[in-house]
């Protein structure tokens, strides 16, 4: 596809959603789409680290700055070992402390939270599955996290952050050791639940040991029937995010199509957890022909979060966060999509009723 082709097809994409954010209700179970961004911070630093020195969870000016332009939602990582120094040990006082101020920060605000344990799927060197870092050592860290928590309808509790190294086979007894957990200590909160291979929509049908995301991730077990799955997407030329131009564009939108035709085939819901570029123009069009596609798609995806916000960026080039009090080129690219002239949004019907009931 030529360049004139993709900008007609950007253009397209921007009435539609604009048509989406604009739709009515379709019924009173619906809810509105997840349109968010990361605020990193709580993953910076080295092991243990020093809250204020290593690392960092987002300001009040931050999260009304973001609120202000539209967003309803963040992603907010943080490290599982900070939390839990100990494997079945208790919380970390200070830390969760930390947490649980944001969350009310946050929360207060009308943006609804997902707690992202920002961790590749290990613990200090161990991958999960190896070592001491079993599936009921994760199973145990979500117990205790999801009681402090539960029945609260404005925090999502996202399993993980792109695991990686390890199998669909082995990620899926972590996941539901994990849900199980949660369910146990009667939490009824929304889970987000990733695939592994960085949770790629570009990998999300890629071979590996004992069967492919698609092939394994549809046995997740929950009792409640309410989780979706936490899909990440780039478009640089390895999908990573770590260059300066988007030229995979299109086939970062043909990777967001499979996984949608597997999500309406097997009756699930997905969720863009991180999307994101500079402020090439490449990128800058691909930020949102993206959004545009997800909000197209909301029978099937309840939303997504842009990559990322958070006052210790500095020149990261794929930074959201304003600077000097001027925005960064990539939330004009992004802020017809947050849409802050409609508080309602988009609706997602498939926030109420995530997954198939059996």
């Amino acid at each position: 596809m030529g360049p004139r082709q993709t900008i007609l097809r950007s253009a397209v994409l921007l009435l539609l959603a604009g048509a989406l954010l604009t739709a009515p209700t379709s019924g009173a179970a619906a809810s509105a789409c997840l349109r968010g961004v990361n605020l990193a911070g709580g993953e910076f630093g080295k092991l243990p680290g020093e809250y204020g020195r290593t690392h960092i969870f987002p300001s009040t000016e931050t999260m009304d700055y973001f609120a202000a332009r539209g967003a309803n939602a963040i992603r907010l990582p943080f490290r599982w070992e900070r939390l839990q120094p100990a494997l079945f040990g208790p919380l970390n006082q200070a830390e969760f402390a930390h947490l649980q101020k944001t969350v009310a920060r946050a929360t207060s605000r009308g943006l609804t939270v997902i707690l992202d344990p920002h961790n590749y799927a290990e613990y200090g060197p161990d991958k999960i599955g190896t070592g001491n870092v079993t599936a009921e050592a994760f199973a145990d860290f979500w117990r205790r996290l999801a009681s402090a928590f539960s029945g609260r309808g404005d925090v999502i509790y996202l399993l993980m952050n792109e695991p990686e190294s390890v199998t669909a086979a082995t990620w899926l007894d972590a996941t539901n050791a994990a849900i199980a957990a949660i369910r146990t200590v009667g939490a009824d909160n929304l889970i987000m639940v990733p695939g592994t291979i960085w949770t790629g929509a570009s990998h999300w049908f890629d071979n590996q040991e004992g069967g492919s995301n698609a092939e394994v991730m549809t046995n997740v077990q929950d009792p409640l029937n309410r989780f979706i799955f936490d899909v990440h997407q780039y478009m640089d030329k390895n999908f990573s995010g770590t260059n300066r131009t988007c030229p995979r564009v299109d086939d970062a939108i043909l990777a967001l199509e499979g996984v949608t035709g597997w999500l309406r085939q097997h009756g699930f819901t997905g969720f863009l957890g991180e999307f994101g570029g500079t402020k090439s123009p490449d990128c800058m069009d691909g930020l949102a022909e993206m959004a545009g596609y997800v909000d197209s798609q909301s029978d099937v995806w309840a939303g997504w979060a842009a990559w990322a916000g958070g006052e210790w960026w500095g020149d990261y080039p794929l930074s959201l966060q304003p600077s000097e009090g001027i925005d960064r080129p990539q939330m004009t690219a992004l802020e017809p999509f947050f849409n802050p002239k409609d508080p309602s949004g988009a609706n997602c019907a498939t926030l109420h009723t995530p997954v198939r009931v059996d």
